[in-house]
């Protein structure tokens, strides 16, 4: 078993950004926060799965070049080698929850 708490974790950007709880053995996962403005970068992955849960916040989400606005509780599952990027096209930060499987840091792509 293993317990954390978010406040015991950074933001890769200080402020903003991916802040990751757990990193393997077999996933990744956190939460990120962007800023009104930021966006994530487009990329992908060869072998890894991402899903985003949105619980703050409405941001776009493009995947494979489609844009879609999200809203509270949307869902996205990305397989791998679908290109995707998130904008935060909002006034306010939003934040989400994302989970990568399986673990494998080296696998991303940027497009």
């Amino acid at each position: 078993m293993k317990r954390t708490n978010e406040d015991q974790h950074e933001f890769r950007k200080i402020d903003s950004g991916p802040k990751y709880f757990f990193r393997g053995p077999k996933i990744d996962w956190g939460v990120m926060l962007l800023r009104p403005g930021e966006e994530m970068g487009s990329h992908l992955h060869t072998e890894t799965e991402e899903t985003f849960y949105f619980f703050d916040g409405t941001p776009k989400i493009t995947v494979n070049d489609v844009e879609y606005q999200t809203g509270i509780g949307d869902v996205f599952y990305i397989e791998p080698h679908e290109k995707h990027n998130i904008v935060n096209d909002t006034s306010e930060p939003i934040k989400c929850i994302f989970i990568k499987a399986p673990y494998l840091p080296d696998d991303k792509i940027s497009c």
